[in-house]
């Protein structure tokens, strides 16, 4: 059988098991490492194990480069004392407590040090999805459980620089020092590079979606392999890469064209992890893992609740924190599987911590899920963690009532009409000349390409008013309509079409209104000359309006109205 049939078994087993933890409400990351349980044996016997380490590792490069690119440290500013406390107060305390529990299980030093480290990290994607499921993004909870998330993927990133600079052999101490100094001065270059220069050539690469996409690949694994050449891990220069584009306007549109390639490749990483884990026996390693298990869902939770408790904050917020951080991260098992290719430790630690795992995210998506329902039942019970005195719990957000897709020519008039109103309102645009101009004028205004179904699944539609679409394209409009809709069945949805067929198949799919400029254009027009000829004494001053408003248009690069992707 050819490498291309085995690979196309593999990820139609990938796509059942997908279903089947879709059905159960689980990250799909369980399905994916199920299934490398399954195939096991096909790639043993068949498959290249350069082949799957080579895509492996561009899923783990792809991954963190995602992860670095979405790096706020504006989340660490606004919760700065309890994201720091709990961040790394609770990777301390569960990484002594599971050294110990290793310790006596009889697993040597280092290996119980890669066991303790690795069970303190909670998975930041996997609780941003379950969270945003959920609607809670906005609250209290929420913003602490990713400030320390974020502290949490800092000292995981530090990890990633260490192990390799441990694992020099006999270098002595002054080689340790050059190769970390070394590391500093590469980190340092490539910052400098991402926050100064790429700004400056943003605007010309955002123009072309297809030229955003190929530079971000090109940067993202082109600075992992530059540090793999330098003598660091490819995981270390990829989060450096994306947090050197974390400053940029078009960010949340790369990692949204960049999030397809990275579920691909990732995929076949945690299906390698499971057939590790096919090669270890269940009954050797299951009674370890069910212990450190209960480390992860009850201790963890636990030691959150007890801080959060000292700080004063309430048994609620406590409870809800705390149930987010019940589960290994995906940065547990890269570290792992670093720390195996170096010959820190066996494959077996791995299978272990990856079945810890498998336990964890599934108990824990439910925890997370029904988090509210749990605190009902418990809650009464839960008096010893809050203090009498507590912290005032309000976090300051904003809701866009308004959002307008594309600000050019038609969006023009918008702008200024929301402007008017005085409600908050955001643009959406990907025409770096105009957000320019709109943030020139405080408008608030995103990055986006409105086709990108990641990208729109990003905004919070919730407490949307209203959304306006001056993008005559009816794929794009559809797309923007269903997810509206979905989030918020009563927000009103207006779009631009230049075909009577078009919008009424708007109209089919469930659009409040639809604007023909056109025939829209025709019917103002007609008025306006009526206007004029019946009411002469008006005539001077509609004319010096309509001079003003084409200068303003002018200024702003209109130069004549020709239909582009917006508006």
């Amino acid at each position: 059988m050819s490498l291309f049939a085995e690979l196309s078994i593999i990820i139609g087993v990938a796509f059942g098991m997908s279903i089947i933890m879709s059905l159960l409400r689980q990250p799909l990351i369980i399905g994916h490492i199920l299934t490398g349980l399954i195939v096991g044996p096909i790639i043993a016997s068949s498959i290249s194990p350069d082949t799957f380490t080579l895509f492996s590792e561009i899923g783990i490069a792809i991954l963190l480069f995602t992860v670095g690119i979405n790096l706020n440290p504006k989340i660490i500013k606004e919760f700065g004392t309890v994201a720091m406390v709990t961040g790394v107060s609770q990777v301390v305390v569960t990484s002594v407590v599971g050294y110990f529990i290793a310790t006596f299980m009889g697993f040597s030093d280092l290996a119980s040090l890669y066991i303790g480290i690795t069970l303190a990290f909670s998975s930041t994607i996997m609780i941003l999805k379950l969270i945003s499921d959920k609607g809670d993004m906005e609250t209290l909870y929420a913003k602490i459980s990713i400030g320390f998330l974020l502290v949490q993927d800092f000292i995981a990133i530090t990890l990633l620089f260490i192990i390799p600079l441990v694992s020099t052999g006999n270098s002595s101490l002054g080689d340790i020092g050059i190769i970390f100094g070394r590391s500093i001065l590469l980190i340092i270059l490539i910052l400098i590079i991402g926050f100064y220069f790429l700004p400056k050539i943003n605007k010309f690469l955002s123009k072309n979606i297809e030229l955003l996409f190929l530079f971000a690949i090109v940067w993202g694994l082109g600075t992992a392999s530059i540090f793999k050449f330098s003598g660091f891990s490819i995981e270390a220069g990829a989060l450096i890469a994306g947090i050197a584009l974390s400053n940029l306007p078009s960010r949340h549109e790369i990692s949204a064209r960049i999030a397809p390639l990275r579920d691909f490749f990732i995929v076949l990483f945690f299906i390698m992890l499971g057939t590790h884990m096919a090669t270890t026996s269940a009954s050797e390693i299951l009674p370890q893992a069910l212990i450190f298990s209960v480390l992860v869902l009850v201790g963890e939770p636990l030691i959150l609740m007890i801080i959060m408790g000292i700080l004063g904050y309430k048994k609620r917020t406590s409870l809800q924190t705390g149930l987010t951080v019940a589960q290994v991260s995906e940065f547990s098992l890269i570290l792992l599987a670093m720390g195996v290719s170096y010959g820190h430790i066996d494959n077996r630690v791995l299978s272990l911590v990856t079945l810890v795992g498998l336990i964890t995210i599934f108990g824990s998506s439910y925890l997370i899920l029904y988090s509210d329902k749990i605190y009902k039942v418990i809650g009464k019970y839960l008096s010893i963690f809050e203090r009498k005195k507590t912290r005032e719990e309000k976090t300051e957000t904003i809701k866009y009532l308004i959002i307008l897709f594309g600000s050019n020519r038609v969006g023009y008039d918008f702008v200024k009409e929301f402007k008017r109103m005085g409600k908050p309102f955001l643009v959406v645009d990907h025409d770096p000349e105009n957000i320019e101009l709109l943030r020139q004028q405080e408008v608030s205004v995103d990055y986006g390409d409105a086709i990108n179904l990641d990208y729109l699944e990003s905004l919070d539609f919730s407490q949307t008013e209203l959304v306006v679409s001056t993008i005559p394209n009816t794929e794009t409009n559809i797309l923007i309509n269903h997810v509206v809709k979905s989030q918020n069945k009563n927000t009103l949805v207006v779009v631009v079409a230049h075909k009577i067929q078009d919008a009424l198949e708007h109209y089919e799919n469930g659009v409040n209104y639809v604007i023909l400029p056109h025939f829209l254009g025709g019917l103002y027009a007609s008025k306006i000359v009526m206007d004029i000829h019946d009411n002469p004494e008006h005539r001077q001053e509609i004319k010096e309006e309509h001079i003003k408003s084409l200068y303003a248009r002018l200024s702003d690069g209109h130069e004549h109205p020709k239909i582009e992707v917006y508006g």
